[in-house]
């Protein structure tokens, strides 16, 4: 039996345009008609795929070409970010990735700009870079909790779009993703967390302080939607509620990005033949 494949693009179906995330339903699978087995069954397909572009992702960058593609991931927490990072980019070459988590700025990078540190991080040529967390940060939890003043964070939308077409026109492509659970699932997976010894590493007491702040980051997420989501660097929104989901929308979030680099294996730097002769004689 052929598998269940997206009814429409990734890109359409998950496209920030125009989205309310107030009334976003988390637990939607806009785009996929199947289920979770359906959803795990095409996964399984396409990291197999998504593997094999970023080889060729990878091997062009080591033949000299400059482009990338950075996977930028947004979300309150809980909502699987770093299950995208271990289930889906666990999936390809670590050779080829390069990964960031941005917490809370170190006293090195309080002193400077906030975009320095972000800029050290950025991939190299022939690199799939992953941001968790990102510049980002500094419109999203810096305007709730008033870290800075609004006139100090409200140019940075301007200036992250000025920042990002930058990396655009030096040849990254850029795959936004923001990620939403409800209240109520960010509740069960907290508790999850508190239930399982070996979950413990990964809670944060100041998570449940977060949460009643959910209006204040709803307020600040659509901001952040609406004013940096440009045609050269589109934000995609992924209900997380279904972690199988939410894999799956990000494994063909980049399978696409990759298949618009148009990638081949870059050509021999030496004459094929002529080896496979030294090699026979060796």
């Amino acid at each position: 039996m052929a598998k269940i494949q997206w009814s429409i693009a990734a890109t359409e179906a998950l496209k920030a345009d125009g989205l309310r995330i107030a009334e976003l339903d988390t637990a939607g699978t806009p785009g996929f008609p199947g289920d979770k087995k359906a959803g795990q069954e095409l996964l399984a397909e396409r990291a197999e795929v998504l593997s094999s572009l970023q080889e060729r992702l990878y091997a062009n960058g080591r033949s000299g070409d400059s482009r990338n593609v950075l996977l930028v991931l947004q979300g309150m927490d809980t909502s699987g970010k770093g299950g995208i990072v271990r289930h889906v980019i666990g999936s390809v070459d670590p050779q080829g990735v390069d990964h960031a988590a941005f917490g809370v700025p170190t006293a090195q990078e309080k002193r400077h700009h906030y975009l320095w540190r972000i800029r050290k991080a950025l991939p190299r040529g022939g690199q799939l870079g992953v941001f968790d967390r990102s510049h980002y940060e500094d419109v999203l939890v810096v305007r709730v909790h008033n870290l800075v003043p609004e006139a100090e964070w409200e140019p940075r939308y301007d200036e992250i779009n000025a920042f990002e077409r930058e990396l655009v026109d030096a040849g990254t492509t850029l795959v936004k993703v923001a990620m939403f659970v409800s209240l109520g699932e960010q509740k069960k997976r907290l508790r999850e967390r508190l239930d399982r010894p070996d979950k413990y590493w990964k809670f944060n007491p100041s998570d449940i302080d977060e949460r009643a702040y959910w209006p204040a980051y709803q307020e600040a997420y659509q901001a952040m939607l609406d004013r940096t989501s440009t045609d050269y660097a589109r934000w995609h929104v992924i209900p997380a509620d279904h972690k199988w989901y939410a894999r799956l929308a990000v494994t063909e979030l980049l399978i696409e990005a990759l298949i618009q680099l148009k990638l081949d294996w870059p050509p021999a730097k030496f004459d094929v033949e002529e080896q496979k002769r030294r090699l026979a004689e060796s």
